[in-house]
């Protein structure tokens, strides 16, 4: 029996009804993928990369699968499409965005997969949410929690 391990993946949108897509993505996710599931509360950001376009709702869900990630980011590329997400800009406004954060404290980098999520350390909106469902996680690769790893990125706001 493989062990099942705990994920956390970062729900955004900043088009449509925000609140409801990303509730109804949490619930996909429960059902298909997750089990003990949490959703962080959902939080408000200015966008980034692309500024010209409409404030993002984000959020966190994480709970425990058995899934590895090339599986989960097949699937999230597939409930993205599914929620009606089309591929625009990078970094462009979207319907939905879903992203493999980390997968328990593993690393994984190949086939182009790299968690945890490369660049998750320097954004706040994956990781003021990520500490409030999972506040103990460490990364992997930098051996800090998520309290550490915020209070570096504030940092480098200063």
């Amino acid at each position: 029996m493989i062990a099942k391990v705990k994920v956390a993946i970062a729900l955004g949108a900043n088009l449509g009804d925000r609140d409801k897509m990303i509730r109804l993505a949490a619930q996909r996710l429960e059902e298909d993928l997750l089990e003990e599931a949490k959703l962080s509360n959902l939080i408000e950001t200015e966008p980034w990369g692309v500024k010209d376009q409409p404030k993002f709702l984000n959020a966190v869900i994480v709970g425990l699968t058995d899934w590895k990630p090339p599986a989960i980011l097949d699937y999230l590329k597939s409930l993205e499409r599914e929620l009606g997400r089309v591929s625009t800009v990078k970094n462009g406004p979207r319907v939905i965005d879903l992203d493999l954060i980390c997968q328990g404290e593993e690393v994984w980098n190949s086939a182009g997969i790299e968690v945890p999520h490369p660049r998750m350390a320097d954004r706040d909106f994956v990781l003021i949410p990520l500490f409030e469902v999972w506040p103990t996680w460490c990364h992997p690769i930098r051996r800090k929690i998520v309290t550490q790893l915020l209070e570096d990125l504030q940092g480098k706001k200063d």
